[in-house]
C-alpha cells in the first residue's frame, strides 16, 4: 500500500499531492483537482516490480490528524509531498518523520523554479535513516511522476535502511554477516576466493544467466581499481565481494544485494525465513527419516572443503571453520563421544557422517536446519532441504514384507546402574577402557552411532542407552528397531533388572532382544535370579548371552 500524505495545514498553499496522484493515473495534469483523491489499485501487471500498488490520499481538510496516523500504521510506504518553492512545506515534511515505515520525499512543483531544494532536502535525509529517497517532480510537466511511484514500491521491495549506513558510508553490520554467509557457501572450494566458476555458478543461482568472460574481467576490473585485496589470484576475495554489494547499493541498486539476499533464505529483516530453514516435510506414523544419497554427497563436499590438511578427520579449527555459516556452533563436546574420533580426539569423515544421520534421524527438522544453513537447497539445485531427506516406508510394512530399505537402525540398551552401558556404547565405537577413562562426565552422550555391516550391506547402527525416568518406559524408550539387555557378570543383582525389563514390555513385543554379559574380564558370579541367564535366554527363545560384536545380526531378524 502506498500512501501521499499532505503534512500541512489547511492554511498553507497547497504542494500538489492529489495532483500526483490525477496525474499518474490520467497521464495529464487536472484543470480541477478535489481536496483528495479517490483510492485506487495499480494492477501488478503494469508496474514495473510486478507487485499491485494501492494508493491513498490524505486531506486535512476532510481527516484529522488521528485519520492520518491511522492511514501511517496501516501503509508500507509514505511519500511525504512538499512543494519546491515553498521552503515552509519542507520544514513541515518532519510531520511523520520517526514511524518505521519507508519515506519517499517527494518535491513537487520543479517546473515553478530553476534551482533544486536538494540541498535544503539533505540534512533531513541525513538526520532520519527511514528516508528512503528524494524525488523531485512536476505533476503540470508530467515530469518524474511514474518514476515517484517507481521508487516507492522500490523502498518497500528493496529498502536501503537494513543494509547501508549513509552516514558511514558502508554496509550495515548485518548484512555485511549475511553476505559473508553468502560469499562462504558460494566458496565451493573454501579457498577464501570465489573464481570464475563460482562467480558464473553464483550469478546463474542469484539472476539465472550466467556472466560473459569480459564482463567477469569487467567486474573484477571495478574492485582492483578501488581496493588492493579485493582480488586474489584472479578470483574475488570475501572483502572485494562487500565493496561490489556496497558499490550496487551506492549507486541505487539496492534489487541487486536483495535478490541475492533473498535466493539464499533471507527476509527484509536480514534473518533466515522460517519457510527457508524449515521446508514442509510430510512424516507419517512409524516412519523414519533417513539422508538420501545426494545429501551424503553433498556433506562429503563439506566435510572435503574443510579438511584442509586430508587426514580425513575435521580438527577443532576445520570444524569451528566449517560452522561459520551457522549463527551458532550446532555441534558440542558430546559428539565427540558419539561418534568415532581419531587418536586426537578429533571427528573422522565416518563421525561426521555417522552425526548428520543420527540428526537426521532423531530431530528431522533440526537436520533441515542445518542443511539450510550450509546452503543445501542451493549448491544442489533443488527446491529445499527437503529434497535431502528420505521418508521411509511404515515399519510394519517391513516386518509384514521381512524386507527393509531402510539403511538406519536404531538399538535401545538397557541395564542396570553400573551395569556397563556406557562401556558397552564407547566399545562400540572402537574406544578402550583407557580411552573412556578421559571422557570427561559432561561430555558424556547417552547415543552411539557407527556403521556395521548387515548381510554384506553397510548400514548406520544406533545405540541409545535409556534412562527410565520412572518405574515405567515411555512410548518413546521402548520405539527401537532391537533391544539390548546388558548386565554386569560381576555383579549378582544385576541382571534381574534386565528380565524385569523383558518380562514388563518385550515379552509379547515383536521388537527382537538379546542379552549382553558386560564385564567379562572379570570373574563371573551367579545371579540372584530363578533362572540364570543362559536358562532365562532359552525359555524365551532369545539368543545366548552377546558380546557386542554379534549385535549387527539380530537387526533383520
Amino acid at each position: 500500500t502506498l500512501r501521499l500524505s499532505q503534512t500541512l495545514p489547511v492554511s498553507t498553499a497547497k504542494v500538489g499531492k492529489t495532483s500526483l496522484i490525477m496525474t499518474l493515473v490520467s497521464e495529464e495534469f487536472p484543470d480541477e483537482v478535489p481536496l483528495r483523491a479517490e483510492e485506487i489499485t495499480i494492477p501488478a501487471d503494469v508496474t514495473p516490480e510486478r507487485v499491485p500498488t494501492h494508493i491513498v490520499d490524505y486531506s486535512e481538510a476532510e481527516q484529522s490528524d488521528e485519520q492520518l496516523f491511522q492511514e501511517i500504521s496501516k501503509a508500507n510506504v509514505i511519500c511525504i509531498v512538499y512543494s519546491v518553492n515553498n521552503k515552509k512545506s519542507i520544514d513541515k515534511a518532519s510531520y511523520v518523520l520517526g514511524y518505521r515505515v519507508p519515506l519517499i520525499l517527494v518535491g513537487n512543483k520543479s517546473d515553478l523554479v530553476e534551482h533544486s531544494s536538494m540541498e535544503t532536502i539533505l540534512p533531513i535525509m541525513n538526520q532520519y535513516s527511514e528516508i528512503e529517497t528524494c524525488v523531485e517532480c512536476s505533476a503540470k510537466n508530467l515530469k518524474n511522476i511514474s518514476e515517484l511511484f517507481y521508487y516507492a514500491q522500490k523502498a518497500v521491495l528493496h529498502p536501503t535502511g537494513p543494509l547501508y549506513c549513509p552516514e558511514e558510508k558502508e554496509i550495515k553490520p548485518a548484512c555485511a554477516k549475511a553476505l559473508t554467509r553468502i560469499f562462504k557457501v558460494s566458496d565451493l572450494d573454501n579457498d577464501g576466493i570465489l573464481n570464475d566458476n563460482e562467480l558464473n555458478f553464483f550469478q546463474r543461482t542469484c539472476f539465472n544467466t550466467p556472466l560473459a568472460p569480459q564482463a567477469l574481467e569487467d567486474v573484477k576490473n571495478v574492485v582492483r581499481k578501488n581496493m588492493t585485496d579485493g582480488v586474489r589470484d584472479n578470483g574475488l576475495t570475501l572483502k572485494g565481494f562487500l565493496f561490489l554489494h556496497t558499490l550496487f547499493i551506492q549507486r541505487g541498486r539496492h534489487e541487486t544485494t536483495w535478490t541475492v539476499l533473498r535466493r539464499f533464505g533471507y527476509d527484509d529483516d536480514l534473518e533466515l525465513t522460517q519457510e527457508y530453514l524449515f521446508p514442509p516435510l510430510k512424516i507419517p506414523p512409524d516412519c523414519t527419516t533417513e539422508l538420501n544419497h545426494n545429501a551424503y554427497l553433498f556433506l562429503q563436499s563439506v566435510f572435503d572443503k574443510h579438511d584442509k590438511d586430508r587426514d580425513c578427520a575435521l580438527s577443532p579449527d576445520e570444524l569451528k571453520d566449517l560452522f561459520r555459516v551457522f549463527p551458532y556452533m550446532p555441534w558440542g563436546p558430546d559428539v565427540n563421544s558419539t561418534v568415532c574420533t581419531s587418536d586426537q580426539g578429533w571427528i573422522t569423515y565416518q563421525g561426521y557422517l555417522s552425526q548428520w544421520t543420527l540428526t537426521t534421524y532423531l530431530d528431522v527438522q533440526r537436520c533441515l536446519e542445518y542443511l539450510g544453513y550450509l546452503g543445501y537447497s542451493i549448491i544442489c539445485e533443488q527446491e529445499s532441504q527437503a529434497a535431502a531427506i528420505t521418508v521411509t516406508r511404515d515399519k510394519k510394512i517391513d516386518l509384514q514384507k521381512k524386507q527393509t530399505q531402510r539403511n538406519v537402525f536404531c538399538c535401545n540398551v538397557f541395564g542396570a546402574s553400573g551395569s556397563g552401558k556406557s562401556g558397552f556404547l564407547q566399545a562400540f565405537l572402537g574406544r578402550n577402557l583407557v580411552r573412556q577413562k578421559t571422557i570427561r562426565e559432561d561430555h558424556r552422550s547417552y547415543y552411539a552411532i557407527s556403521t556395521t555391516y548387515v548381510y554384506g550391506q553397510e548400514k548406520y547402527l544406533l545405540l541409545h542407552e535409556v534412562f527410565p525416568d520412572s518405574e515405567f518406559l515411555s512410548d518413546a524408550d521402548l520405539c527401537c528397531d532391537v533391544v539390548c539387555l546388558v548386565y554386569d557378570i560381576s555383579n549378582p543383582s544385576s541382571f534381574e533388572f534386565c528380565a524385569d525389563i523383558f518380562k514388563r514390555y518385550f515379552m509379547d513385543s515383536k521388537t527382537p532382544c538379546m542379552v549382553i554379559a558386560a564385564k567379562s574380564d572379570l570373574h563371573e558370579v551367579k545371579q540372584h535370579y530363578s533362572q540364570s541367564p543362559l536358562e532365562f535366554c532359552k525359555r524365551h527363545k532369545i539368543p545366548p548371552p552377546h558380546l557386542y560384536l554379534a549385535l549387527a545380526a539380530c537387526l533383520l531378524v
